[in-house]
């Protein structure tokens, strides 16, 4: 009996073992993009360090915020359109010109993606100029197997990296053209 009982529990783990191993959730992706802006590293840092405005960003109508940029700061963005992106700053470090952020509420509608965190760093560059780079680290919008296209992998990819080249455009934009 306990022989039988003890084959029994050996088949149902190794079952389990490749259950799982057939199971395919969602990986975590990741999106790097940067742009190099013909301007000193610091007048870079300073159009980005203000985490509570993101006017550069196209599509951004308001910002509103609390805490500045302090640990824990919330901010959020209105778009065109009315949705809304809440976010919290995780981390910030001037001497670095960078600083770290989470999404805490979007609607997947609005970007395909899930658990978002997310840097934004300003580096110097060749000849005077400055280097901003946006990464991003984020689950697809739809969390189980067999998402729907929208709510992909690629979706969520092609939707933040979009996001990131239209941004890190419009703030070189914004800085060379003094606006």
């Amino acid at each position: 009996m306990k022989e039988t009982i003890g084959k029994a529990a050996v088949v149902a783990a190794a079952l389990a073992l490749i259950g799982a191993a057939w199971a395919h959730g969602p990986t975590r992706q990741k999106v790097r993009e940067s742009i190099e802006i013909n301007a000193p590293q610091e007048k870079v840092w300073a159009a980005l360090a203000n985490f509570q405005d993101m006017s550069w960003l196209p599509g951004v109508t308001k910002t509103e915020g609390a805490k500045g940029n302090e640990i824990g700061a919330t901010r959020r963005l209105t778009l065109t359109g009315g949705a809304t992106v809440d976010e919290e700053l995780y981390k910030y470090d001037a001497a670095m010109m960078s600083y770290s952020y989470r999404i805490t509420a979007v609607d997947v509608k609005v970007l395909p993606v899930t658990n978002y965190s997310s840097t934004l760093s300003v580096s110097p560059a060749p000849d005077g100029k400055a280097k901003v780079e946006w990464t991003g680290a984020f689950y697809r919008g739809f969390p189980n197997n067999d998402p729907p296209p929208e709510l992909s992998d690629e979706a969520a990819v092609k939707a933040v990296s979009g996001l990131y080249k239209a941004g890190l455009e419009g703030l070189k934009k914004k800085i060379e053209s003094g606006s």
